[in-house]
């Protein structure tokens, strides 16, 4: 890198991160604008209305869904079950993280799904490695793309050189993966500064990336909530007159959801088990035998199909993955449900959601994944 290039990212005005969310500071660093005082909740339907008409859905946000006792139930009950599995996909992605990257490496997390993961990656590395490494979670947005000034600050703090490490939840059919790409494209051509678009997951079940910790489609508890398994920050909002040009993307804090807050107990559950996960012999192993990680992009062919045999115009209004069918039934609204099979014990959250909605259920036989939401057209485009 030459000077005129570091001289000119160090130049760049950019606001300093304030304190945000509910994680402690030592798990991540939130790179957003606290916009908590501006009032940006849609309905339901006025919201979809309004993304279907034309309006980027970065500029408003749903209202945050607030579970029943019997959810909140199941989600406990689904991280007890799940935590060591969680567990040892997080090792899986960290080894590989290590492994290919090093150990000089800064974690940036795609929020919010993404801030959870890259808490454990980072904690488990930690444990293993005894080094710390810094986290920082910061916005993407399709059709906006990610937050420059985010990638900025963090270049002024670590240098030009410092590895860069992606990390998100997991994924579906690979839409913020190939915005992820754009995004660093970008970078590279105005600054001269290439970044590996490298998209770290827990799960991978679209294959649009090359490190995951399983291609399984199964349920991450934390796709069950929203904010209060996210450090209580909103969905990330990017608005001409909310977002000056030395601003991050912004998010809402939503302190007033605080007693209901599981975002460190969820962290804390899964971490328990990564003493016995130290052996990575039998994982790396089992990855090794595998095979299989090759991006095919077959999730997004899946999908295609899926276009083709209901007659849906626009691609967007069809969400894989069992994280995805969880969002467009808490904050879209749905049309259908598709599934592998009923009895998918990883599927009780969505029959739950789907019962509570009267949104049908239908067995879509050869689905990639798990399922799959479909959003209800309104004539319009889509997010």
């Amino acid at each position: 890198m030459n000077l005129t290039t570091l001289e000119l990212i160090r130049q760049r005005e950019i606001q300093s991160p304030e304190p945000m969310g509910s994680y402690a500071a030592s798990d991540v660093v939130f790179l957003l604008k606290d916009i908590s005082h501006v009032d940006l909740e849609k309905g339901t339907g006025e919201r979809e209305q309004a993304i279907q008409s034309g309006v980027h859905y970065s500029e408003m946000l749903p209202v945050e869904y607030q579970p029943t006792a019997e959810y909140i139930e199941l989600f406990h009950q689904t991280l007890e079950q799940s935590a060591a599995r969680i567990a040892r996909h997080t090792a899986i992605v960290a080894e590989k993280i290590v492994e290919r990257r090093g150990l000089d490496l800064v974690l940036v997390s795609l929020a919010r799904a993404g801030t959870p993961v890259g808490i454990l990656i980072k904690r488990y590395i930690e444990l293993k490695y005894k080094v710390t490494i810094p986290h920082y979670s910061i916005s993407i947005i399709r059709g906006k793309g990610m937050d420059e000034n985010a990638i900025l600050y963090i270049l002024q703090q670590h240098g030009l050189e410092t590895a860069i490490q992606f990390v998100d939840g997991w994924t579906g059919k690979g839409a913020i993966r190939k915005v992820l790409k754009q995004s660093c494209d970008r970078i590279e051509q105005t600054y001269g500064v290439r970044m590996d678009d490298d998209l770290a997951v827990l799960a991978d079940p679209g294959q649009c990336s090359g490190t995951f910790g399983t291609r399984e489609d199964y349920l991450i508890p934390s796709a069950c909530l929203n904010s209060t398994v996210s450090g209580l920050v909103s969905r990330t909002v990017l608005r001409n007159d909310l977002i000056g040009p030395a601003d991050f993307h912004g998010a809402k804090w939503y302190r007033e959801w605080s007693s209901a807050d599981v975002s460190t107990q969820y962290v804390d559950t899964i971490a328990q088990h990564f003493p016995q996960m130290m052996d990575l012999a039998e994982i790396r192993t089992e990855d090794n035998a595998t095979g299989t990680s090759e991006i095919t992009w077959k999730g997004w062919q899946d999908i295609e199909s899926i276009q083709q045999s209901f007659g849906i115009a626009n691609i967007n209004l069809i969400k894989p993955g069992i994280g995805e069918t969880t969002r467009v039934l808490l904050r879209r609204v749905p049309w259908k449900i598709l599934v592998d099979r009923l009895d998918n014990p990883d599927l009780q959250h969505i029959m739950m959601l789907a019962r509570d909605r009267n949104v049908p259920v239908e067995v879509y036989p050869g689905l990639t994944y798990s399922c799959c939401g479909i959003i209800q057209s309104l004539g319009g485009g889509g997010e």
